[in-house]
């Protein structure tokens, strides 16, 4: 496993470096990636053996903890800053927790100033939820041919400002097929084929934790039913709760057995020392 220094000085391993992602373009080896919500999430992706995370930049100490080898990237939501000196500050701090790379939706020229100061920037093509409200909402992209080169030319602008790695959603997947091998840039698909260098999905989706009701996205391809459990789960919550309540309303809890009950005799005792006791003072 490399042997690296992380952005804060300290050595460190990691499964991957930025230069092993970049040399695994075209070799045909796929890498796995989630985005681990909680410790609990974190742990189960380490024992599964995912190769890369994804993660809010508040949890980085505690991937570092339990995952400290994982390559993992951080970042910000658009709405999360209004300065681009903001974003910055925050992506160092980000770096400095630990993350791999930098996340960010925001200008090419924030997205350039971090490359040039030596951040490893990942930025987002083809649907970006965040900007459904002016594409005609949540949709593929790239079935054209028009809107086809239009992904092409927003990720070889990416790769001139400098940025690393893209998250690519909801992209036909003759489209990333075709440029993916025309740019450095490594991309991690969401719902865009098998074509990426690494193939992401959410960790709630791989597990499937939608509830009954949810309708989830054509890309959502459910592993598991952790959801069963969790509606388990909330309905021996609920009759627990409720057989507590009902004893509780009935005088019958608690029970004899979970009392605490005084040494033999000294309830006696305890009773003829209260009667008589007198304050000492007034």
């Amino acid at each position: 496993m490399p042997r690296i220094y992380d952005f804060s000085r300290n050595p460190a391993e990691r499964n991957f470096t930025i230069r092993d992602l970049q040399n695994l373009k075209g070799s045909g080896t796929k890498l796995s990636m989630g985005n681990p919500a909680n410790n609990d999430e974190i742990r189960a992706c380490v024992e599964a053996g995912i190769d890369l995370f994804v993660v809010g930049t508040e949890q980085m100490e505690d991937v570092r903890e339990l995952a400290p080898t994982i390559f993992t990237g951080a970042g910000s939501s658009w709405s999360q800053f209004g300065s681009d000196d903001e974003i910055v500050a925050h992506a160092y701090d980000a770096m400095r927790r630990g993350a791999d790379m930098y996340y960010t939706l925001r200008s090419y020229d924030v997205m350039e100033r971090m490359a040039r100061d030596g951040i490893p920037v990942q930025s987002h093509i083809g649907l970006i939820p965040t900007f459904s409200h002016y594409c005609g909402g949540l949709r593929a992209f790239g079935r054209k041919a028009e809107e086809a080169m239009q992904i092409w030319e927003t990720l070889k602008r990416m790769e001139d400002v400098g940025v690393f790695a893209v998250e690519a959603e909801c992209i036909a997947e003759e489209v990333l097929e075709a440029v993916n091998v025309k740019t450095s840039v490594v991309t991690f698909s969401l719902g865009s084929g098998n074509a990426g260098d690494a193939v992401f999905s959410f960790v709630a989706d791989v597990c499937g934790e939608s509830s009954e009701e949810d309708t989830p996205p054509k890309h959502a391809y459910a592993f598991g039913n952790v959801g069963r459990l969790h509606r388990q789960i909330h309905e021996e919550r609920v009759a627990a709760l409720g057989a507590f309540h009902n004893e509780v309303r009935k005088g019958a809890f608690p029970y004899p057995q979970t009392n605490i009950a005084m040494h033999a005799g000294e309830k006696e005792t305890f009773l003829e020392a209260l009667d008589k006791w007198v304050p000492t003072h007034q």
